[in-house]
Order: C-alpha cells, then sequence, then structure tokens
C-alpha cells in the first residue's frame, strides 16, 4: 500500500469522479482507476461503485476514507515536523474562497505567505460559502473566506467584515426619495442579488422566510458588481452589503434595508496543527488589519 494511492482514492472519494480526481493529482484517468485497483487488490474489496456515472463509495470504501485521511494526514504532518526543525515549511495549503469575491486582503496574504515559503504549494478554488464551510469541516480545504449569516460552530473565524443589508436603484427610481426600504416595499419590485451560498443572499432569504415573504429574485450574479450594474440599468432592485454599492454612488441610490441580521465575510479554519495553516493565518491577519485604500 502506497501514499500515492491513498491520496488518489481519496481524491476519487471527494471528487466523486476518476476524471477530476486525476485532474486533481496532475495524471492520467487510466492512472488514477490502476493504482486504484491495485490497492482494492491489496485490501481485498471494490472501493467504489462504477456502474453509475458518479464513482460512490462501497461500504468498504467508505470504512476505508477515514484512515486513509488520517494516514495521509500523519504522513504530511512528518513532513512538516522535519521541515519545522529545518526552518522550512514544505507541503501544500488549499484555501478557498467565496465567488465574486473582490475583497484582495486574502489575495495579499497569499503572496506574502508565498514569499516566505516558496516550498509550499497552494491551492485556490472558488464555491458557494456552504460548500466552503463543509470542506473546511472534512478537511478537503485547510482555511476559507466565506460570507455567512451567522458564525459556523465548531470551527475557529476571523470576522473580515460585518455590514447591513442596502438596497440600490438609479435615481428616479420609485424607491429612490425613501429613507429606508422594508423588505415588504422591497419585494413589490424584481430583485438583482446574489447567488445561494453567499453570506449576502443567505442573510436575505433568511430574512425573507422569518416574515413569511416570497420575493422575486429574477436577476443573479456571482459579482458585485455585476448586480449593481444590473440594477443601474433600472433592471432590478439590487441587494447587497453597504460595502459593495460604494463604487456606484454616481449611479446608484443606496438605502438601509429593514433587516438586523449583517451579512459577515469570515476567515474559517478547523485547526493549526498544520504549520502552513498558521503562518498564512499570521499573513491574513496582519493583511486584513490594514484599512483599504480609497
Amino acid at each position: 500500500m502506497e501514499l500515492r494511492q491513498l491520496e488518489y482514492f481519496v481524491a476519487v472519494a471527494e471528487e466523486r469522479s476518476f476524471t477530476r480526481a486525476a485532474e486533481r493529482v496532475h495524471i492520467s484517468q487510466s492512472g488514477v482507476s490502476a493504482q486504484i485497483r491495485r490497492l482494492e487488490r491489496e485490501l481485498g474489496a471494490e472501493l467504489f461503485d462504477r456502474s453509475a456515472r458518479v464513482a460512490t463509495l462501497t461500504v468498504a470504501g467508505e470504512a476505508a476514507l477515514g484512515h486513509a485521511r488520517a494516514a495521509l494526514a500523519a504522513a504530511g504532518a512528518t513532513g512538516r515536523a522535519v521541515g519545522e526543525v529545518t526552518g522550512l515549511l514544505r507541503g501544500r495549503l488549499t484555501a478557498g474562497m467565496v465567488v465574486g469575491c473582490t475583497v484582495t486582503p486574502l489575495f495579499e496574504a497569499l503572496a506574502a505567505f508565498h514569499r516566505a515559503h516558496p516550498g509550499v504549494e497552494i491551492s485556490l478554488l472558488e464555491d458557494g460559502s456552504d460548500r466552503l464551510v463543509e470542506g473546511v469541516r472534512t478537511g478537503a480545504l485547510d482555511l476559507a473566506l466565506a460570507g455567512t449569516a451567522a458564525l459556523p460552530e465548531g470551527l475557529e473565524t476571523l470576522t473580515v467584515v460585518d455590514e447591513r443589508l442596502v438596497v440600490a436603484v438609479p435615481a428616479g427610481h420609485a424607491l429612490a426619495e425613501r429613507r429606508r426600504v422594508t423588505l415588504a416595499e422591497l419585494c413589490a419590485y424584481p430583485i438583482a442579488c446574489m447567488p445561494s451560498g453567499t453570506g449576502v443572499r443567505t442573510v436575505f432569504d433568511h430574512a425573507c422566510a422569518a416574515r413569511g415573504l416570497q420575493p422575486a429574485v429574477t436577476l443573479q450574479a456571482s459579482a458585485p458588481d455585476a448586480v449593481a450594474g444590473l440594477a443601474a440599468r433600472g433592471l432590478a432592485v439590487a441587494v447587497l452589503s453597504a460595502s459593495m454599492t460604494e463604487g456606484h454612488r454616481d449611479r446608484l441610490v443606496t438605502l438601509p434595508l429593514d433587516v438586523e441580521t449583517p451579512a459577515l465575510l469570515v476567515l474559517v479554519w478547523k485547526d493549526t496543527s498544520n504549520p502552513a495553516v498558521r503562518e498564512l493565518l499570521t499573513h491574513a491577519r496582519r493583511a486584513f488589519a490594514v484599512p483599504a485604500a480609497g
């Protein structure tokens, strides 16, 4: 049994696809399949049900997955322990970022970390916040920048943004002269918002559900600037967080929305046993502590 076989096994289990797993570990699909077949012969049991298009774990596979992850973690910890002794961090660090994110201090933190520890391979992926948080829980991600309505339980967090929701409309819109907009008033109009899984959308959906409202979210875009652009053209009323509208004050009127729960943007991690995570957090805290220019 080889560590690379366990790595391929975990990759297929998490990706639920031999093709995507092969892309992840940077070898051919046939190479992944061959190594997992060798592992199955050694274990005396099939690890995946290959009868469907999606690779699903068998009972034996479910039993093996946790141990495979633990073995890989132990091997990684051994290398990191030696690296710490010699003063050189090596290995891999996987970070996640919510779709449409424009918060550049994360990039600054990754760049500073890379300069200090070029031996660590950095991966960054974009996804919905719910999936990012789950990835941190399962260990698929070391750290993630996610939007949420509440701090996730059982995980370590650093709040980066804590803002109320606002409504943005062009001058001349029926709501433009209001001092404040209620959810009930807002729901009379078509709405442009970010997609499900983002912090802004989660706060908005929860607030509407709590009041029994069914908003017509007719336009969705993962980039806040795109949502603002749709509103500026009169296609819908934009629902965003306050800072997301800052660059659009010349063409949009921003109004408070009567939603008390703030939209949070948080760094999320599970533990700091990985020294690379500890080092990245040091750079992240430093980067996020610097006020944004302008």
